[in-house]
Protein backbone atom coordinates (compact mmCIF):
# COMPACT_ATOMS: atom_id res chain seq x y z
CA UNK A 1 0.00 0.00 0.00
CA UNK A 2 1.30 3.23 -0.77
CA UNK A 3 1.51 6.64 1.19
CA UNK A 4 -1.38 8.11 -1.24
CA UNK A 5 -3.47 5.16 -1.10
CA UNK A 6 -2.93 4.68 2.86
CA UNK A 7 -4.09 8.40 2.78
CA UNK A 8 -7.62 7.95 0.89
CA UNK A 9 -8.31 4.68 2.99
CA UNK A 10 -8.04 6.26 6.67
CA UNK A 11 -9.48 9.34 5.23
CA UNK A 12 -12.37 7.32 4.76
CA UNK A 13 -12.67 5.22 7.29
CA UNK A 14 -11.87 7.69 10.03
CA UNK A 15 -14.31 10.24 8.74
CA UNK A 16 -17.20 7.52 9.17
CA UNK A 17 -15.85 6.72 12.83
CA UNK A 18 -16.13 10.73 13.71
CA UNK A 19 -19.54 11.07 12.47
CA UNK A 20 -20.38 8.65 14.54
CA UNK A 21 -22.30 9.72 17.42
CA UNK A 22 -20.22 9.76 20.66
CA UNK A 23 -19.51 11.99 24.04
CA UNK A 24 -17.09 13.66 22.21
CA UNK A 25 -19.94 15.14 19.72
CA UNK A 26 -22.08 15.59 22.31
CA UNK A 27 -19.89 17.26 24.65
CA UNK A 28 -19.20 19.84 21.17
CA UNK A 29 -23.12 20.55 20.67
CA UNK A 30 -23.77 20.92 24.50
CA UNK A 31 -20.89 23.82 24.82
CA UNK A 32 -21.96 25.42 20.88
CA UNK A 33 -25.23 25.30 22.15
CA UNK A 34 -24.57 26.96 25.65
CA UNK A 35 -21.88 29.31 24.74
CA UNK A 36 -22.63 29.29 21.21
CA UNK A 37 -19.14 29.31 18.81
CA UNK A 38 -16.73 29.94 21.32
CA UNK A 39 -18.05 26.98 23.95
CA UNK A 40 -17.47 24.61 21.11
CA UNK A 41 -14.74 25.44 19.77
CA UNK A 42 -12.88 25.38 23.08
CA UNK A 43 -14.26 21.85 24.05
CA UNK A 44 -13.22 20.89 20.39
CA UNK A 45 -9.97 21.81 21.30
CA UNK A 46 -9.55 20.27 24.25
CA UNK A 47 -10.52 16.88 22.43
CA UNK A 48 -8.39 17.48 19.69
CA UNK A 49 -5.09 17.81 22.00
CA UNK A 50 -6.45 14.75 23.58
CA UNK A 51 -6.25 13.00 21.02
CA UNK A 52 -2.89 14.10 20.07
CA UNK A 53 -1.82 12.77 23.04
CA UNK A 54 -3.20 9.41 22.70
CA UNK A 55 -1.64 9.48 18.96
CA UNK A 56 1.69 10.23 20.69
CA UNK A 57 1.17 7.67 23.08
CA UNK A 58 0.57 4.74 20.65
CA UNK A 59 3.55 6.14 18.40
CA UNK A 60 5.80 6.08 20.86
CA UNK A 61 4.49 2.14 21.73
CA UNK A 62 2.91 3.08 25.17
CA UNK A 63 -0.32 2.61 23.88
CA UNK A 64 0.33 -1.46 23.28
CA UNK A 65 0.13 -1.61 26.99
CA UNK A 66 -3.39 -0.33 27.76
CA UNK A 67 -4.25 -2.76 25.38
CA UNK A 68 -2.47 -5.75 26.53
CA UNK A 69 -2.98 -4.63 30.75
CA UNK A 70 -6.59 -5.72 31.44
CA UNK A 71 -5.44 -3.58 35.17
CA UNK A 72 -4.73 -1.04 32.88
CA UNK A 73 -7.63 -0.67 30.90
CA UNK A 74 -10.08 -1.17 33.77
CA UNK A 75 -8.63 1.48 35.98
CA UNK A 76 -8.64 4.11 33.13
CA UNK A 77 -12.09 2.74 31.93
CA UNK A 78 -13.81 2.85 35.41
CA UNK A 79 -12.45 6.57 35.86
CA UNK A 80 -13.32 7.57 32.29
CA UNK A 81 -17.26 6.29 33.13
CA UNK A 82 -17.29 7.58 36.42
CA UNK A 83 -16.55 10.70 34.56
CA UNK A 84 -18.99 10.43 31.94
CA UNK A 85 -21.85 9.52 34.52
CA UNK A 86 -20.91 12.59 36.76
CA UNK A 87 -20.94 15.19 33.64
CA UNK A 88 -24.80 13.33 32.53
CA UNK A 89 -25.62 12.99 36.45
CA UNK A 90 -24.96 16.73 36.26
CA UNK A 91 -27.12 17.93 33.80
CA UNK A 92 -30.02 15.66 34.12
CA UNK A 93 -30.35 16.90 38.22
CA UNK A 94 -28.81 20.63 37.49
CA UNK A 95 -30.90 21.70 34.29
CA UNK A 96 -30.95 24.93 33.39
CA UNK A 97 -34.03 26.88 32.63
CA UNK A 98 -32.13 29.63 30.61
CA UNK A 99 -28.14 29.92 29.50
CA UNK A 100 -28.03 33.33 29.05
CA UNK A 101 -26.02 33.53 25.40
CA UNK A 102 -25.86 37.46 25.03
CA UNK A 103 -24.34 37.65 28.67
CA UNK A 104 -22.42 34.37 28.62
CA UNK A 105 -18.51 35.35 29.70
CA UNK A 106 -15.29 34.45 26.76
CA UNK A 107 -12.57 35.35 28.83
CA UNK A 108 -9.32 32.83 29.57
CA UNK A 109 -11.05 30.97 32.19
CA UNK A 110 -14.15 30.14 30.46
CA UNK A 111 -12.24 28.51 27.46
CA UNK A 112 -10.00 26.98 30.46
CA UNK A 113 -13.10 25.32 31.44
CA UNK A 114 -14.33 23.84 28.10
CA UNK A 115 -10.98 22.97 27.15
CA UNK A 116 -10.49 20.96 30.52
CA UNK A 117 -13.88 19.35 29.79
CA UNK A 118 -12.89 18.84 26.18
CA UNK A 119 -9.96 16.77 27.00
CA UNK A 120 -11.37 14.96 30.46
CA UNK A 121 -14.03 12.97 28.20
CA UNK A 122 -11.31 12.43 25.17
CA UNK A 123 -8.37 11.64 27.65
CA UNK A 124 -10.54 9.03 29.89
CA UNK A 125 -11.90 6.99 27.32
CA UNK A 126 -9.38 4.31 27.12
CA UNK A 127 -11.30 2.94 23.50
CA UNK A 128 -9.25 5.31 21.84
CA UNK A 129 -6.12 4.55 22.61
CA UNK A 130 -7.34 0.53 21.85
CA UNK A 131 -8.71 2.04 18.70
CA UNK A 132 -5.85 3.72 18.12
CA UNK A 133 -3.75 0.85 18.13
CA UNK A 134 -5.23 -1.36 16.60
CA UNK A 135 -6.54 0.89 13.87
CA UNK A 136 -3.92 3.42 13.27
CA UNK A 137 -0.88 0.91 12.24
CA UNK A 138 -3.22 -0.34 9.38
CA UNK A 139 -2.93 2.18 7.31
CA UNK A 140 1.79 2.61 8.16
CA UNK A 141 2.39 1.70 4.36
CA UNK A 142 5.47 -0.49 3.42
CA UNK A 143 8.81 1.32 4.84
CA UNK A 144 7.24 4.00 6.32
CA UNK A 145 8.71 4.93 9.52
CA UNK A 146 6.31 3.41 11.85
CA UNK A 147 6.10 5.50 14.58
CA UNK A 148 6.06 9.06 12.82
CA UNK A 149 3.16 7.95 10.34
CA UNK A 150 1.52 6.58 12.92
CA UNK A 151 1.15 10.24 14.63
CA UNK A 152 0.61 11.90 11.90
CA UNK A 153 -2.28 9.66 11.12
CA UNK A 154 -3.86 10.73 14.43
CA UNK A 155 -3.15 14.33 13.88
CA UNK A 156 -5.27 13.98 11.05
CA UNK A 157 -7.76 12.41 12.51
CA UNK A 158 -7.40 15.45 14.80
CA UNK A 159 -7.83 17.54 11.72
CA UNK A 160 -11.02 15.48 10.53
CA UNK A 161 -12.50 15.70 13.78
CA UNK A 162 -12.35 19.28 13.78
CA UNK A 163 -13.75 19.70 10.84
CA UNK A 164 -16.85 17.67 12.03
CA UNK A 165 -16.96 19.80 15.38
CA UNK A 166 -17.16 23.00 13.14
CA UNK A 167 -20.11 21.55 11.05
CA UNK A 168 -22.28 20.84 14.34
CA UNK A 169 -21.24 23.94 15.62
CA UNK A 170 -22.36 25.78 12.27
CA UNK A 171 -25.32 23.59 12.60
CA UNK A 172 -26.31 25.14 16.10
CA UNK A 173 -26.21 29.18 15.46
CA UNK A 174 -28.98 29.45 12.98
CA UNK A 175 -31.19 27.60 16.07
CA UNK A 176 -29.95 30.29 18.78
CA UNK A 177 -33.48 31.80 19.46
CA UNK A 178 -34.76 28.51 19.88
CA UNK A 179 -32.01 26.84 21.91
CA UNK A 180 -32.42 30.41 24.30
CA UNK A 181 -36.25 28.88 25.22
CA UNK A 182 -36.58 27.95 28.51
CA UNK A 183 -38.17 24.07 27.92
CA UNK A 184 -35.74 23.26 25.56
CA UNK A 185 -32.53 24.29 27.51
CA UNK A 186 -33.93 22.29 29.83
CA UNK A 187 -34.37 19.38 27.75
CA UNK A 188 -31.48 19.67 25.97
CA UNK A 189 -29.58 20.01 29.41
CA UNK A 190 -31.40 16.52 30.20
CA UNK A 191 -31.31 14.82 26.97
CA UNK A 192 -27.40 15.25 26.81
CA UNK A 193 -27.38 14.57 30.83
CA UNK A 194 -28.75 11.15 29.47
CA UNK A 195 -26.19 10.62 26.95
CA UNK A 196 -23.35 10.94 29.01
CA UNK A 197 -24.75 8.59 31.26
CA UNK A 198 -25.71 6.03 28.79
CA UNK A 199 -22.15 6.07 27.23
CA UNK A 200 -20.43 6.46 30.82
CA UNK A 201 -22.47 3.48 31.43
CA UNK A 202 -21.39 1.79 28.15
CA UNK A 203 -17.70 2.20 29.04
CA UNK A 204 -18.13 0.77 32.07
CA UNK A 205 -19.43 -2.11 30.68
CA UNK A 206 -17.15 -2.53 27.64
CA UNK A 207 -14.11 -5.04 27.42
CA UNK A 208 -10.81 -3.92 25.72
CA UNK A 209 -11.04 -5.95 22.40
Amino acid sequence: MTVTQSLIAFTLAAGLLTITPGPDSALVLRAAAARRTFGGAAAGAGIAVGCLVWGAVVAMGLGALLAASETAYAVLKLAGAAYLIWLGANLILNARSAIDLAEAPEGRGEARIWMARGLLTNLLNPKIGVFYVSFLPQFVPDGAPVAAFTFALAAWHVALSIAWFGLLIAAVRPLRRWLERPVVVRWLDRTIGVMFTGFGVRLALSRAG
